[in-house]
């Protein structure tokens, strides 16, 4: 009976704790959506972790010549991981951290309103998500995205089937 009553007394603190998330200003940060790396060869590294780890190709993107230069690969339904190329800034690294936000202007308007850092909407010629950046005290890079129903990681969500 002791734990029926702790479980229940759980369950109504995490109710509380979600709807209150819910009505807060933040509630535009819907979830983390992926996490970008920079690696020496990219075909490498999509056939690593597609055929070992087991995720799956959500979509690329190629240069006017024909060269990958991104790959997002889809560890779970909301979840990617994007891979590029090294560059002469990036080296075998996590180059970035990027959420989901449900609205991208009020998400703009709540971490200014807190003196963040955010730079201005834009819509992406590669996913067409509307994309914003912004970067904390030690330089990390959260890229922010609301996904549009055109964006190529919507499709790819709404396409998801669990092998």
């Amino acid at each position: 009976m002791k734990n029926l009553y702790f479980f229940i007394i759980g369950m109504i603190c995490m109710l509380g704790i979600q709807l209150t998330i819910a009505q807060s200003d933040s509630s535009s940060l819907v979830s983390l959506n992926h996490i970008g790396i920079s690696v020496p060869d990219i075909d490498e590294a999509v056939e690593y972790y597609t055929e070992i780890i087991g995720f799956k190709e959500a979509f690329r993107s190629r240069r006017e010549t024909g060269e990958t230069w991104l790959v997002y690969l889809q560890m779970s339904q909301n979840t990617f991981l994007e891979i590029q190329a090294n560059n002469a800034n990036q080296n075998n690294e996590i180059t970035h951290f990027g959420v989901q936000v449900d609205n991208m202007d009020q998400a703009i308007n709540f971490w200014r309103s807190r003196g963040v850092e955010v730079e201005d909407a834009r819509k992406s010629g590669n996913s067409k998500a509307i994309l914003s950046n912004t970067y904390d005290e030690n330089g990390i890079r959260m890229e922010i995205a609301e996904l549009t129903p055109d964006s190529l990681p919507f499709i790819a969500m709404e396409s998801w089937v669990q092998e």
